[in-house]
């Protein structure tokens, strides 16, 4: 299975629908398998007095309070079927990130989106997660932020979904329902750490076989960080999703585009990913094609150490290993010790298999 690499523009298109399109051009001519937007309704998101993020004030710093900023981050929902067109003709699919009940909606229903990625923001927001487990679709979830146990919460609310007929739940104790039998088909869990840029020494890679050994899921991982190195190391570690913000310029003026790729950096990671992906290979531990040629090169058989005349007595003063690997192995040098030649050897020739 080919890891499913997203290339997450975010709201790297400043609100800007033909600059979205040039993501979707970027991402595509990568090799990317998705590319991702971000889906809200301002008010439906943020409250009036929400501040915004250390790392969003730090990267556009102007006196805009978060709900401002989303103002002008914002895409319509007719911008959205503009991409989906445009992302069609370009062979990428689209994805996004809904952050409110409308927005979901919107993806479900009208856009019929086959998977839906939620952000790590709202991995405790119960009643989305729960209208989203009740849709039926493929949820990729992002952990940034989350102990292990409220990653259990959100696994077993969706899993109670999953299993329930009603609207509404019958519980509240949702890590009691978890059940990964009813999830392995329908969630993938990525490992996220929510700064951005996100410093090597906050990264915790190994968190995210902590996932999957603890859920059995699929994991993947949601990079923050400067460059492709972890990225890179994720896969090497079996992450099966690799999600990372690209932009096409990071100068410009966001929130985001100071911790992400530009399209060349993009074009270097899906390289490599793909590199790795045919380097990885299988867990069988066996000769490869390219090796058996080699073989008889590189290892050693027995030997003669110098003239050994028939009916001679094989010793360790006559016997020795070098190669070619074409004749008795030397693993067999003592059961061959006092065995008797049955012809002449020349000094260095290859002792028979018989």
């Amino acid at each position: 299975m080919s890891v499913y690499v997203i290339a997450e523009a975010g709201v790297n298109h400043n609100g800007d629908i033909e600059l979205a399109h040039r993501l979707v051009d970027a991402a595509a001519d990568v090799g990317a398998d998705a590319v991702k937007f971000q889906t809200f309704v301002p008010e439906l998101l943020a409250s009036r007095h929400a501040a915004k993020a250390d790392y969003q004030q730090r990267n556009q710093p102007d006196q805009d309070n978060q709900l401002q900023m989303l103002h002008k981050l914002a895409l319509g929902f007719d911008d959205h079927h503009e991409l989906i067109a445009h992302c069609a003709e370009r062979g990428i699919e689209f994805l996004s990130s809904p952050f409110d009940h409308v927005s979901a909606a919107f993806l479900i229903d009208t856009l019929q989106l086959p998977r839906i990625k939620l952000g790590s923001g709202e991995l405790t927001n119960g009643p989305l997660l729960w209208k989203l487990a009740k849709s039926g679709r493929e949820l990729i979830l992002s952990t940034g932020m989350a102990t292990l146990s409220e990653v259990r919460e959100a696994l077993g609310l969706i899993s109670h979904a999953v299993k329930t007929d009603g609207d509404t739940p019958t519980t509240d104790d949702f890590a009691a329902c978890l059940d990964p039998s009813f999830l392995r088909d329908r969630v993938s869990l990525m490992h996220c750490t929510t700064e951005y840029p996100c410093p090597l020494d906050q990264v915790n890679l190994r968190a995210m076989d902590n996932l999957r050994n603890s859920f059995g899921l699929p994991v993947g991982y949601s990079d923050h960080t400067a460059g492709i190195n972890v990225s890179l190391a994720a896969v090497a570690r079996g992450a099966r999703i690799i999600e990372k913000h690209f932009t096409l310029d990071r100068t410009l003026p966001g929130p985001d585009h100071l911790a992400s790729l530009e399209p060349g950096e993009l074009s270097e990671l899906v390289s490599g990913i793909r590199q790795i992906e045919q380097a990885l290979g299988s867990y069988n531990k066996q000769p490869t094609e390219a090796e058996l040629k080699n073989a008889q090169i590189a290892r050693k058989s027995l030997c003669a150490d110098r003239e050994i005349k028939q009916g001679e007595t094989f010793t360790h003063r006559n016997l020795c290993a070098k190669r070619p690997g074409s004749g008795i192995s030397p693993m067999r040098y003592w059961s061959t010790l006092g065995k008797v030649a049955e012809r002449d050897y020349a000094e260095d020739e290859v002792i028979d298999p018989s």
